[in-house]
């Protein structure tokens, strides 16, 4: 994790640290290309070429903002997603693991289902 992003989760309790750490570890596993991660308007974000999925820690919950949430909405019942189609992912609710990796390997590979 790049030092900018590490230290701007130190502002966060550790709850919302170790979610965050374990969804960025789904990231990483949804696709062997190369990431570029930085922070965007103070929000870690990711890269891969023009493709940007965002986790955005909260103080009860993790959003996920990738393109392939809304492609997926009808598996995620159980979970918000903004108007904005970000998915947010509450402390109290399990982390959907799997589902997670299709949506970042979907949204960084320009798939459209």
């Amino acid at each position: 994790m790049k030092e900018d992003i590490y230290n701007y989760l130190e502002n966060f309790e550790e709850q919302t640290k170790q979610r965050f750490c374990m969804i960025y570890g789904l990231l990483y596993e949804s696709t062997s290309r190369n990431i570029d991660e930085k922070l965007w308007a103070k929000l870690p974000s990711f890269y891969v070429d023009d493709n940007v999925v965002r986790l955005i820690p909260f103080k009860d919950h993790v959003n996920v903002e990738a393109k392939a949430v809304i492609f997926h909405k009808d598996e995620l019942l159980e979970y918000r997603i903004t108007p904005k189609g970000m998915l947010q992912i509450f402390h109290n609710q399990q982390v959907p693991c799997e589902l997670l990796k299709v949506i970042f390997e979907e949204s960084f590979e320009s798939i459209t289902v």
